[in-house]
């Protein structure tokens, strides 16, 4: 467009002429034609050019409100990334919490169960020890059993023999109590540790 001006004639000049008085009344109609001609493809021309900086200004006023669209949906995802961190950044704090929570828990558990288990042997040995006795004294019954029987007649043996279960009877039942307090210290023990198993799952519950 702007070659065609060139080649042709400048607005400048078409502007100077039309506002010449001279010129006008020296030009001839075919002259006038000729300029009017022009003045019109010039027009044509500007035209064009507007029409196309608007469909210029237009493309850039698309991108521009692209861009700005594209930047708020930028600015969104930061955002929706940066709660997300904040998010488990915060979960991770929790977990870490829990974590040291559970490991008191399970340290106190440990000590919990080295307690029991040093009672439980503590009774075992107990135990052990009663029953020692306890087989010591059926061995010196029996001992005494077989010297009465050498001595005394026999008309007094049953009474002997009833005296002597009478004693194993008093050991047995000695020996029963003991395993019934060994027995309820177990239950105590599995007791509490399935309470404690309860209190962490009610715990954890949501």
């Amino acid at each position: 467009m702007s070659e065609l001006l060139e080649s042709s004639f400048s607005i400048e000049d078409i502007i100077k002429t039309s506002k010449s008085p001279d010129s006008r009344a020296e030009l001839k109609p075919e002259e006038l034609i000729t300029q009017l001609r022009k003045l019109q493809q010039v027009k044509k021309i500007l035209e064009e050019e507007v029409t196309e900086v608007m469909l210029l200004k237009c493309a850039r006023k698309q991108e521009e409100d692209a861009l700005a669209a594209e930047a708020l949906k930028l600015e969104g995802t930061l955002n929706a990334k940066e709660e997300l961190n904040r998010s488990l950044q915060l979960k991770c704090e929790d977990l870490q919490l829990e974590a040291q929570r559970q490991l008191e828990q399970n340290h106190q558990k440990e000590e919990l169960v080295k307690q029991y288990s040093f009672q439980i042997q503590e009774t075992k040995l107990k135990h052990r020890k009663i029953r020692m006795k306890f087989e010591n004294q059926l061995q010196q019954l029996t001992e005494q059993h077989k010297n009465l029987s050498a001595v005394f007649a026999p008309q007094r043996l049953p009474a002997e023999i009833q005296s002597a279960e009478y004693s194993t009877e008093q050991l047995l039942k000695a020996e029963q109590q003991k395993l019934e307090q060994l027995a309820k210290l177990l239950d105590e023990l599995n007791h509490t540790q399935n309470a404690e198993v309860h209190m962490d799952i009610s715990e954890k519950a949501p």
